[in-house]
């Protein structure tokens, strides 16, 4: 029922189910992974925000046009949209994973997504995988405030802060897990003098720090 619900939510049917099968395993659960397909996925998802912003915003030059597609196609914002998905529920991790929380963590669950990607780049061409990109990526930009697309969040929590005269975030490393090869970090962001701290996760410590940043930046943008 999960996976139907999956289906619904891309607007795609796979002719072949096993390609889905493929991006929905990790290589904790099995030989037949989905890493594959995340690297396919990951130059589908780049070409494929690369046209739209060239085609969306014909004032902007190179630079602008360049940061606004590293903005988009990160970890995070990955994380973001498979969550929306709920992609968590129905991935398959071995013992040691699911034990570990793998399911909620963002690298797994941005790879996922770009697996996904690239599993639907096979099974129905450039052109299925275009629309589905594109359905779940159009209404992020269009909440989004284009300009700060183009910024990562640290910059612009950090500005946000400095246009009020407010002390600046610290962010402080509370936990490393897993090998060293495939290591999870997660970091504090703590504003005390706004009482406001958050936590992030990521496979470094500069993109938990993103992540960590960007909640702290929505939640006082939601406040002001």
């Amino acid at each position: 029922m999960k996976r139907a619900a999956l289906v619904r939510r891309l607007g795609y049917h796979f002719i072949q189910p096993a390609l889905l099968d493929r991006a929905l395993t990790h290589r904790s659960y099995c030989a037949e992974h989905y890493e594959r397909l995340e690297f396919l996925g990951d130059s589908v998802l780049n070409c494929v925000i690369a046209a739209h912003l060239y085609q969306a915003y014909a004032h902007l030059p190179e630079g602008d046009l360049s940061r606004l597609r590293s903005n988009l196609v990160n970890q995070q914002t990955l994380f973001l949209l498979a969550q929306q998905l709920e992609l968590g529920e129905l991935l398959r991790l071995g013992e040691g994973e699911r034990k570990s929380a793998g399911h909620r963590r963002p690298s797994i669950l941005a790879d996922t997504l770009e697996a996904i990607f690239g599993a639907i780049f096979l099974d129905g061409g450039f052109d299925a995988a275009q629309k589905v990109v594109l359905s779940l990526y159009i209404p992020f930009i269009a909440q989004a405030d284009v300009q700060s697309l183009g910024k990562d969040a640290k910059t612009l929590l950090q500005e946000f802060l400095q246009a009020r005269k407010r002390e600046l975030p610290k962010y402080t490393i509370l936990a490393i897990d897993g090998e060293s090869h495939a290591q999870s970090f997660r970091v504090e962001c703590r504003i005390a003098a706004l009482n406001l701290v958050t936590q992030g996760e990521g496979s470094s410590r500069r993109i938990a720090e993103q992540a960590a940043a960007e909640t702290a930046y929505r939640q006082l943008q939601a406040a002001s």
